[in-house]
Formats: C-alpha cells, structure tokens, sequence
C-alpha cells in the first residue's frame, strides 16, 4: 500500500477528475491518492466520482488561505 499525490492545481472541471481517474489506473487496491485541487467544485466531482467507481473518500478539506481544495481518497478493489 501506498500514498500519492497529485497536483491538479489551475485545473478546471472535468480536468481533476480525468487526471485523478488516470492516476488511480496506474494505482492498486488499498493505495491512497491525494489531490490538491484550486477548483472547489472538485470537492463535489471527485467524491461523486469516487462513488460510482468504488473508490473511498477519506478526507476532504479547503485551505482557504493557499486556496486549495484537498480530496484523499482509497482506491476500491475494482480499479
């Protein structure tokens, strides 16, 4: 098991969703992505993405001061 990060800053929808579902591609069960986003829809886009592909939200939270938006997730067993 392990844990990445992804930098999807300056991206807009659907663009953090489409680069954390390539990365998880290359991910196995168990693993833990990290996705610092500066669009705050991806607080919604990426839990909703992460239920319809069996994937666990673990964390999300905002860092209002940097302006980040922060979703960790646990990849489900059918990436």
């Amino acid at each position: 098991m392990s844990r990445q990060r992804i930098d999807c800053s300056r991206l807009l929808c659907p663009m953090p969703v489409i680069r954390v579902q390539d990365k998880v591609a290359e991910l196995h069960p168990g693993d833990e992505l990290e996705a610092i986003c500066t669009d705050p829809g991806a607080l919604n886009d990426i839990p909703a993405w992460c239920r319809i592909n069996g994937h666990e939200v673990l964390e999300t939270r905002s860092d209002s001061d940097a302006g980040e938006y922060i979703v960790v997730l646990r990849v489900g067993e059918d990436s």
